[in-house]
């Protein structure tokens, strides 16, 4: 990863402005690319293709599971505890009469017990901004007869509405004071974090 990409560019462009920004615009070509595959999978062709689906979306949500329950996070974050979407997923694989996958690993997220505030960020910051997302996805899942309250739970919007769940979010991320050493870490948690998504996608879906 080109760390110029988020300081800044040498071409006399003005770095981006916050970390946000720049955690998007670092990652922006491998969230591109995840997106592509996701959708060339048609996961809403059918309620198979969707099932499948739902297993890509617990094993990413069980692997950033741990985050929602850190100390340290909560202080960052406010109500990141109720942000957690692992039991919806769960719930929505119930709805289709899907066993919860079992795992032999731990969580990506927990392999370390020193999985540092920087590299949580970068975690927080994919799975967080893939609720935005979600809006999309939750379109073409109703037209497959799902919804918020079976089969599609874990795309609901939440109850304060997307756009301020985000702001909210992004501003407690921009108040989070990183040094480059630090930010260059949460930058390669996200694209790990990324790669992640790419690696169930190519197990469930392919």
């Amino acid at each position: 990863m080109q760390m110029e990409m988020h300081h800044g560019h040498d071409d006399g462009q003005p770095p981006l402005s916050s970390l946000s920004d720049r955690l998007r615009s670092a990652t922006h070509p491998t969230h591109e690319s995840l997106d592509q595959s996701i959708m060339a999978a048609k996961p809403f062709e059918s309620l198979e293709n969707y099932g499948l689906f739902l297993k890509v979306q617990h094993g990413i949500h069980r692997d950033v599971e741990p985050l929602f329950k850190t100390a340290a996070l909560a202080n960052l974050f406010p109500g990141l505890k109720e942000r957690s979407r692992l039991e919806a997923v769960e719930q929505d694989l119930a709805d289709l009469g899907m066993q919860v996958p079992g795992y032999s690993d731990l969580p990506a997220t927990s392999t370390s017990a020193q999985l540092g505030i920087p590299e949580a960020i970068g975690w927080l910051y994919v799975i967080e901004g893939s609720n935005l997302g979600a809006a999309f996805l939750l379109k073409y899942a109703r037209k497959m007869g799902l919804s918020e309250t079976h089969g599609a739970r874990h795309l609901a919007e939440p109850p304060e509405g997307r756009a301020p769940y985000w702001k909210a979010f992004k501003g407690a991320l921009n108040a989070v004071r990183l040094t480059e050493a630090e930010e260059a870490r949460a930058v390669a948690a996200a694209e790990a974090a990324f790669a992640r998504v790419q690696a169930l996608v190519r197990q469930h879906l392919s």
